[in-house]
């Protein structure tokens, strides 16, 4: 899908923004927009506790091959804490610029692993521009591919991957945290980056104490077997908390497209949800209105959401929301149908 051209309803820059002004206007008067320092003094002490148990049990474990569940356990905290350096980076937490900072290269490079300055960037460039095949990073064209058009550009590895990236797409997901390390790595030898000396030496801390436990403790065998599977999952858990939100929704191309609100809106797809789906998924299950106000507190996301969608029906915006099986479902489909054409193709009798 794409929206190379907006819709007449939508063409008007002036009417759009006076629409995203009287949205902004009912929510910061219901008080959606202030902090929540208590929730996130919680949520900190919930996820440091989760860390110190999981590693305690990983130490009084020892050389067990029962340290392939501690292994999944940890996969979820460090996923939870790259949400929390998600949250960070919007200043949901923290109003101002230097304690988001150091605390997001503490809970991001430190804990995890990955390059707080490195992700921030190409995640400030998604929201500026979400599902757009030319600015976005997050479709970036690299492996996979995300519309016809870009399959029809793609390298050859990537129109490989293409024919058949429905069936690959969670498998490759397994390897999205081996990729944020790789990509943390290359960041800081980069001179652009931020306090790249600052961040070099946080990721090399976490990697010198990260490995140096795990090979401590395991024998290389099992060593091996325990970071794989750590990291495999906790690259999966993160591919599926972000690709329910915009995968399968429509993309843009060119210089042409919508106002703010329907940029936001049109791009972005909710995941139904429950307390228990809130908390395992950050709150991105609220995308559109997590895209619409990224800095609101996670916790303010669900009292957003009925007003958001009630505005959105008065203006007449299309505004998508899913269970979480039936968005994965929509997002697959739409994979397999980008391959759709290369597959013919590779099928058609040579002339």
């Amino acid at each position: 899908m794409s929206l190379d051209t907006p819709a007449p309803s939508v063409t008007s820059r002036r009417t759009g923004g006076s629409d995203f002004a009287e949205l902004r206007r009912r929510v910061d008067d219901a008080g959606l927009l202030a902090r929540r320092p208590r929730y996130y003094a919680i949520r900190f002490a919930a996820v440091a506790v989760a860390l110190v148990a999981t590693w305690t049990t990983f130490v009084v474990v020892g050389n067990s091959w029962w340290q392939l569940l501690v292994a999944v356990g940890l996969a979820v905290v460090f996923a939870q804490l790259a949400l929390l350096a998600h949250d960070i980076a919007h200043r949901q937490v923290f109003r101002t610029r230097r304690p988001s900072e150091i605390a997001g290269r503490l809970v991001g490079n430190l804990g995890v692993g990955m390059s707080y300055g490195w992700w921030m960037d190409k995640h400030a460039r998604h929201h500026a521009n979400p599902n757009h095949e030319e600015l976005d990073p997050d479709i970036a064209p690299t492996v996979l591919v995300w519309s016809q058009e870009q399959a029809r550009d793609a390298r050859p590895l990537a129109q490989f991957v293409a024919k058949y990236e429905a069936w690959l797409f969670f498998p490759l997901l397994c390897l999205e945290a081996f990729n944020l390390h790789w990509s943390s790595a290359q960041a800081v030898l980069d001179p652009k980056l931020k306090r790249r000396r600052l961040e070099g030496g946080l990721l090399l801390v976490h990697a010198v104490a990260y490995l140096g436990l795990v090979l401590a403790a395991l024998p290389a065998g099992k060593a091996i077997a325990f970071i794989f599977v750590q990291q495999a999952l906790f690259g999966l858990y993160l591919g599926c908390s972000f690709a329910p939100s915009h995968k399968g929704m429509p993309t843009l191309r060119g210089g042409t497209e919508p106002d703010f609100l329907r940029k936001q809106v049109l791009t972005s797809r909710n995941v139904r949800g429950s307390v228990v789906k809130d908390v395992a998924l950050g709150g991105l299950n609220y995308q559109i209105e997590h895209h619409l106000f990224p800095s609101m507190p996670c916790p303010n996301l669900r009292a957003a959401q009925p007003i958001v969608k009630a505005f959105c029906a008065e203006r007449d915006v299309e505004y998508a929301e899913a269970g979480l099986v039936e968005s994965y479902r929509i997002a697959l489909h739409h994979m397999n149908s980008v391959g759709a054409e290369l597959r013919a193709a590779s099928r058609a009798p040579a002339a």
